[in-house]
Parts: C-alpha cells; sequence; structure tokens
C-alpha cells in the first residue's frame, strides 16, 4: 500500500474546503479557479495538478462524502433503524457546513439528487416483505416516500440550526422508517 504524501492531502483539503466556504458566498457558476486558489493560498497551477475543474473538484468532494456515508451503511445495516441512524446524523452535524451548503446551493442542485439516490440504494434491502404489511406497495413508491422524507428531514434539521441533537433525530426518523419500510 502507497503512503500518500500529507502535503497533497492538506493541500486537496484546503482546495475542499475553499470551494465549499466560497459555495457560502456565491453561487458555484461565479466561482473561478483563482477564487479557490486564492481562498485556498496556493497557486492557481496547483488545483490543476488535482483537478480537471472546478467541477472535477465539487465532484471528488461530493463522491468522498457519498463514499463515507456508503461505508457507514454498511455495518449500519446491522443496526435496529434508530441506532443506525446516530452515526449519521452525527455525521451530517460534524460536517454541517458541506451539507447546509449543498442542500442550499442553486450551484449544486445535483447534490440532493445524489444524496436521494444514495439513501433509496441503502433502503431497497431494508424493505420490509416478510410480515406480509407492505404486500399491497409497490416498492418503487415505497423507495421515492421513505427517501424524499428522509432527504427532508436531513434538510429541515440542517437549515433550521440542527434543533435536536442527532441522536433524538436519529430515534425519530428511525421510528418513522420502520413504520414507513
Amino acid at each position: 500500500m502507497t503512503k500518500v504524501d500529507r502535503r497533497i492531502v492538506k493541500t486537496q483539503e484546503s482546495m475542499k474546503k475553499a470551494v465549499i466556504e466560497l459555495m457560502t458566498e456565491k453561487n458555484f457558476d461565479e466561482i473561478t479557479i483563482q477564487d479557490i486558489a486564492d481562498r485556498a493560498n496556493i497557486n492557481r497551477g496547483t488545483i490543476y495538478l488535482h483537478y480537471q475543474d472546478k467541477f472535477d473538484l465539487l465532484d471528488k468532494l461530493i463522491e468522498a462524502h457519498i463514499h463515507e456515508l456508503g461505508e457507514m451503511g454498511e455495518w449500519a445495516c446491522k443496526l435496529d433503524w434508530s441506532n443506525a441512524l446516530v452515526p449519521f446524523f452525527e455525521y451530517f452535524e460534524k460536517n454541517y457546513l458541506f451539507f447546509s451548503t449543498m442542500l442550499a446551493s442553486k450551484g449544486a442542485p445535483s447534490f440532493r439528487t445524489r444524496l436521494l439516490d444514495f439513501i433509496m440504494e441503502g433502503f431497497k434491502g431494508e424493505i420490509d416483505k416478510a410480515s406480509g404489511r407492505n404486500i399491497d406497495l409497490s416498492e418503487d413508491v415505497m423507495l421515492q416516500y421513505a427517501g424524499t422524507a428522509y432527504v427532508g428531514v436531513i434538510e429541515w434539521w440542517i437549515r433550521d440550526g440542527m434543533p435536536y441533537p442527532p441522536q433524538v433525530m436519529a430515534k425519530q426518523v428511525g421510528a418513522l422508517l420502520e413504520r414507513s419500510l
């Protein structure tokens, strides 16, 4: 396994942080590579050593968060809903600036769709088919309903300044998802 140079990681993190901070100030379309370089305190050319353009940087940033959520989902599936959701809400809280910016940004509307697709994919294996309570319901409708509700609650929670701690959110959303799926 090759060891990644910490300077490279630090540079990439500063670029990612810079683009998110800038997105809180202006629309993504208005942000230039020079803006990102200035905010990250690096040369413009350094960005091109790591990313094709600002869209590639944003895409890689989004992918990193979706990947992290995916890794959490692998082991969370073994837990009941409430306990499984605690680490997710803690992750949203820890990465508040990213999620608040991405869910509110007009410049990154694809993020919500990507998050929803990821969540619905994770819910696919969670539909209760054994008890018979969902026998008359379409799996597609159930996934849309549960996924859209979950993303909507995350948006509301973040937009309203996280009025409840992650544990409370996980318990309540977990109970609702258990009733739905």
